[in-house]
């Protein structure tokens, strides 16, 4: 009994991962994950760096970046992000970093984050994130191979 529950919910699971990008017909996804046009659901990317913790970005502080909205909780930020975003913006475009080292995209949690020698990733939530941080040094170079056919 217990394997068919674990099968089922590893089915469950692999379905909520692959059906972005089934729906998308496999067809190359933005640059920048940004549902609404705001990136990283308005979280403040920069936050994740100075106060390591995911910190809600505020409409009073937008910059436009990558055909994105980016939100942040303060000016500072905001400025900071504006003269280096390549520094503070999540890799694969604020993907699922699991998914795109499996060869796909997935929407990201901002709560499941990680900063890896000084670039930060996001996961689609945060039982996937513990999957990729088993092997967070092969996804992230699977991923790096996989990401520029992922996005146009």
């Amino acid at each position: 009994m217990n394997v068919m529950r674990n099968t089922f919910r590893a089915s469950v699971l692999l379905a909520a991962l692959l059906a972005p990008h089934l729906l998308s017909g496999g067809e190359p996804v933005p640059a920048v994950n940004a549902k609404g046009g705001v990136a990283v659901r308005g979280y403040d990317v920069v936050a994740y760096f100075t106060q390591s913790r995911a910190v809600r970005g505020d409409e009073r502080y937008e910059f436009q970046w990558m055909d994105a909205t980016w939100r942040f909780a303060s000016q500072e930020d905001r400025d900071a992000f504006a003269s280096e975003p390549g520094k503070y913006a999540p890799q694969f475009g604020g993907y699922c970093a699991w998914a795109v080292g499996h060869n796909y995209t997935a929407d990201a949690d901002p709560e499941a984050w990680r900063i890896v020698d000084g670039k930060l990733y996001l996961n689609y939530n945060r039982s996937v994130q513990t999957k990729w941080e088993q092997d967070r040094a092969k996804w992230i170079e699977d991923g790096l191979r996989n990401w520029p056919a992922l996005h146009r």
